[in-house]
């Protein structure tokens, strides 16, 4: 069983088990989050896809903890302008255990 779900405006697909690097979540670490935004749910080849949403689905994970991603370097240049910068950031996530996909039927 797989579901693709939406989380911070970006769009996952998990599994029971899987571990995620989401965007940053304000919550602790060790609690609970509940995501009910499933696009698309795969039940053992029975697909379900969502209007935008399936409902009276469910999926609960727990947060494993927080972070920064690698650095990414963003460079601009106009050629023959003499233009050119260089800048760089490191995004915030938050990693996430996958604990079970949930139908309430």
């Amino acid at each position: 069983m797989y579901a693709i779900v939406e989380i911070g405006g970006k769009q996952f697909k998990i599994e029971k088990g899987d571990e995620v690097k989401i965007p940053l979540q304000d919550i602790k670490e060790k609690d609970k989050l509940k995501i009910d935004n499933v696009l698309l749910l795969n039940d053992k080849g029975k697909v379900k896809v969502g209007k935008p949403y399936v409902k009276k689905t469910e999926v609960s994970a727990t947060v494993l903890g927080h972070g920064r991603d690698k650095k990414v370097i963003v460079f601009k240049k106009k050629r023959r302008k003499g233009y050119k910068t260089k800048n760089g950031h490191r995004q915030n996530y938050t990693t996430i255990k996958i604990d079970k996909i949930a139908i309430a039927k």
